[in-house]
């Protein structure tokens, strides 16, 4: 079969042999692939992330010297299964999966390490307990995109926004605009985006963004007005802290201050600032986040960092910053994922900006690098077009 492969940062088409599925293991014949910001990052710094794989308990991450063919989001349809299997789907079906894989008794990322080759290629073996059936209302185009949108699904139930609170993107490349099209899709009230990028604000609007901002001219939390418990400095809320006890003291009757405001906790009227999507991945933006946002900001990190960063311990201290990191997502969330999908909660269409055959991956790559022109470019195996 031809594959795209990857060594030493270089991408070529290569005739490969026809993968054969193992025992639990299903052959898909691709359809459609996306290209990922996490296939940028190894294409280039491999080693670097199987470094740190190895500290995190994973020793089979990719490295630079090794032919790789990557490829975690993808579509396809049924060609053969392997021993053992259900057989849940005749030939044919078209299906997504999660792109995890046991090669022998151990689990293998697909397109990610060497012993699990991805879909950038006509052919792709999943494991069969990992694939979930498209429902036909879906395009392939659309169902490629099941992967990284649940991944956006995944941040925003992780950040466990409270009703009414504002959701602020930072960053609207592809993972940022996923995030805004799943915080419209769970009903988020206000959605804020923040790029350089016109072409990206543009797109973060179409995606379901309420407010859109060019960090060069404002901050995005200065873009509109403040929720009604919304603290943007420590004089706000030693303000607040004194003219609450002066009122409270004026109240009559056997309840005490004290538990009146406990009430006012439980029932969420207590200071708290945005919930903050960090999807840049850049040295800086924590920090940046931790000294800008109001206070009591719970800040989501969903971009990836690949370089060492620091921030002020103390600045997130005294705001009362909430940091929380993210990654993936699991299978519950993938099949929400695709469900929401194909009932038309979430539109991926106007992500999808190019496509190319297998020869144009080396030029698609140079394209994304362009955030003006692309948002997510896909593959089709069968395409002879050389660019996007």
């Amino acid at each position: 079969m031809k594959a795209v492969v990857c060594t030493e940062g270089r991408l070529s088409v290569a005739e490969l042999p026809a993968p054969s599925p193992a025992r639990g293991q299903v052959l898909l014949d691709v359809t459609r692939t996306g290209i990922c910001g996490s296939d940028l990052h190894a294409r280039h710094h491999a080693d670097l992330v199987a470094d740190m794989a190895v500290e995190a308990g994973y020793s089979d991450f990719m490295r630079m010297d090794q032919q790789v063919v990557l490829g975690h989001e993808f579509v396809g349809t049924v060609a053969e299964y392997g021993p053992g299997c259900r057989k849940r789907w005749p030939v044919g079906t078209r299906v997504v999966a999660l792109p995890t894989i046991k090669v022998g008794n151990e689990p293998q990322l697909v397109g990610l390490s060497e012993r699990a080759p991805g879909s950038y290629a006509e052919q792709v073996l999943v494991q069969e307990a990992m694939a979930m059936p498209v429902p036909d209302s879906l395009s392939d185009e659309e169902a490629a995109l099941t992967e990284p949108m649940a991944v956006a699904w995944h941040a925003v139930r992780r950040a466990e926004i409270p009703r009414g609170r504002t959701a602020v993107v930072i960053g609207c490349g592809p993972i940022g605009l996923a995030v805004i099209a799943m915080l419209k899709a769970s009903g988020v009230k206000r959605i804020v985006a923040s790029d350089f990028s016109a072409a990206r604000r543009e797109l973060a609007r179409t995606m379901g963004a309420h407010i859109v901002v060019d960090p060069a001219q404002q901050q995005p939390w200065d873009a509109y007005p403040p929720d009604r418990h919304e603290m943007r400095s420590v004089s706000d809320l030693l303000t607040l802290g004194v003219d609450s006890m002066t009122k409270l003291a004026r109240v009559p009757g056997p309840v005490p201050w004290w538990r009146i405001m406990r009430l006012a906790e439980r029932l969420g009227q207590t200071p708290a600032g945005p919930v903050v999507f960090e999807c840049v991945g850049v040295p800086g933006v924590i920090d940046q986040l931790t000294t800008t946002a109001p206070l009591r900001s719970r800040i989501v990190v969903v971009g990836v960092c690949m370089e060492r960063d620091s921030f002020l311990p103390a600045m997130a201290g005294n705001k009362e910053i909430d940091l929380r990191f993210v990654f993936g997502y699991d299978p519950s969330e993938f099949h929400d994922t695709l469900h929401m999908m194909a009932r038309g909660k979430v539109d991926v269409k106007p992500l999808i900006t190019g496509t190319v055959g297998l020869a144009g991956v080396d030029a698609a790559f140079d394209a994304l690098g362009d955030p003006e022109v692309h948002a997510k470019i896909l593959i089709d195996p069968s395409s002879t077009a050389s660019a996007p």
